[in-house]
């Protein structure tokens, strides 16, 4: 990668912006909003991984949450590029092998699971809110460009796997998960 010696370029103010190839495209076109989606996931998963860094003495956790974040710098990469592949089925088995592991250690589920817990469990609720965004905007993509599906699988395994995570932050260190309780009067 070139070396970036200015951030700014004014390429873009006029609406557009540079893919990989060297193409302009509109800030607006459905390729960028699923990069953009992707960088906004990514995002999250800094979030989820810096607060739950003071509770994680093993670093198991946070190594995961790295690891998926590099996985999805290169589904940008993949994205920024059109018609290049660097997601492959392994890596859907990995995000599976991890669900199935976390997923042992929890009780089996009765009710719907709300949002929050505690706050790493909020933040990786709120990633996998955006995981699905995403996929729904490489669905998007997909009917009008070819797409990777092995990418559309790993996005739909890491939703997954971050309500998996979710459940385990939320009850990390005596914690309770919340859930659902239909007809409650608020």
């Amino acid at each position: 990668m070139p070396r970036l010696t200015r951030i700014y370029t004014r390429t873009g103010d006029d609406g557009s912006t540079g893919l990989a190839d060297r193409r302009r495209v509109r800030k607006d076109d459905a390729r960028i909003t699923v990069i953009g989606d992707t960088d906004e996931l990514n995002s999250l998963i800094g979030v989820v991984r810096a607060v739950v860094a003071a509770e994680d003495d093993t670093g198991d956790m946070d190594e995961l949450l790295s690891r998926i974040q590099h996985r999805l710098f290169d589904i940008g990469g993949e994205l920024a590029l059109p018609g290049q592949c660097l997601t492959d089925g392994t890596w859907v088995e990995t995000l599976e092998s991890h669900i199935d592991a976390l997923n042992a250690g929890l009780p089996p589920l009765r009710e719907f699971i709300l949002p929050g817990g505690n706050l790493p469990a909020a933040h990786c609720h709120q990633a996998r809110a955006v995981c699905r965004r995403t996929e729904r905007s490489l669905l998007r993509l997909s009917a009008t460009e070819t797409v990777n599906s092995a990418t559309l699988r790993y996005l739909n395994r890491l939703s997954d796997l971050l309500f998996v995570i979710a459940r385990t932050l939320a009850r990390a260190g005596g914690g309770e998960e919340v859930t659902w309780q239909k007809g409650e009067e608020s």
